[in-house]
């Protein structure tokens, strides 16, 4: 897939969401997520905040530079900082003002992305990263925060073919989950056999491969995105290491987290 089919997919999987959050009163709005410490409007907030970001990588570098520095002077101080350093300007936003401002950013990513060419590299918060995982990777985070926002609000969005940008982002992340943690990267393949919304066929690795991840490809997003815990999807798991890289699975950047823990559990 090109640059241009995927600006073409983020910009639908944002409407997609704007869909459901456009609709919601400004009480819903303040409904807790399970994203400790935030809210609906948080949400929001925090993807207006790195679409903004991202647009600026693509830009204006050393700015962003900056940015990201001031970013992790806030995260010295723990996670309220670094709240208030991403979403302070947003939590004295009535709903109304923050879906405005969240839309101006897309736009302003939008325009951005425009720039960009198949291979062109774009700097972010890990390594720099080709245009078009850049791309899914903003794709993924409104997906992701858009699932966090369904779970809490209920709400209506269908899954589609865009599934497979989030999909591929979880499956060329296996080594990354490792390496993020400092763990040594267990030795063998995993093939990755997943059914799309349509009834499509979505492999990656070797078929022989005698560690196998097999389900509906939304269980896979929401388990390597770490919105669902293994145990609460159908995902079928073959093998020591792919049941071992399913529980740690990360298919974003940032400092190892945990994903959630089993809703029996709660």
């Amino acid at each position: 897939m090109n640059v241009n089919e995927t600006i073409e997919d983020l910009i639908a999987e944002q409407k997609s969401l704007d869909n459901v959050v456009a609709e919601l009163d400004n009480r819903l709005w303040n409904t807790p997520t399970a994203s400790e410490r935030w809210d609906v409007a948080d949400q929001i907030g925090h993807l207006t905040y790195f679409d903004n970001a991202a647009a600026l990588a693509i830009t204006n570098p050393d700015r962003f530079r900056a940015s990201f520095d001031d970013l992790v002077a806030s995260a010295v101080n723990g996670n309220e900082s670094s709240d208030n350093f991403t979403l302070g300007v947003y939590r004295s936003m009535t709903p109304e003002a923050l879906l405005s401002s969240w839309r101006e950013g897309r736009e302003n990513l939008k325009n951005a992305a425009s720039t960009l060419e198949n291979d062109s590299r774009v700097i972010w918060y890990g390594p720099s990263m080709g245009s078009n995982s850049f791309l899914t990777a903003r794709l993924m985070e409104t997906w992701a925060h858009g699932q966090d926002i369904i779970d809490a609000v209920g709400g209506e969005r269908p899954d589609t073919s865009r599934l497979r940008h989030i999909a591929h982002l979880g499956a060329i992340t296996r080594e990354w989950s490792y390496i993020n943690r400092r763990l040594e990267i267990p030795e063998g393949e995993v093939y990755i056999s997943l059914t799309g919304p349509d009834d499509q066929n979505w492999t990656w690795g070797p078929s022989d491969a005698s560690n196998s991840v097999a389900g509906n490809a939304r269980d896979f997003c929401l388990v390597v995105t770490q919105r669902r815990h293994l145990e609460d999807t159908e995902l079928e798991i073959k093998g020591d290491i792919a049941k071992d890289w399913m529980e740690l699975a990360q298919a974003f950047a940032g400092p190892p987290t945990d994903g959630p823990v089993r809703r029996s559990e709660k």
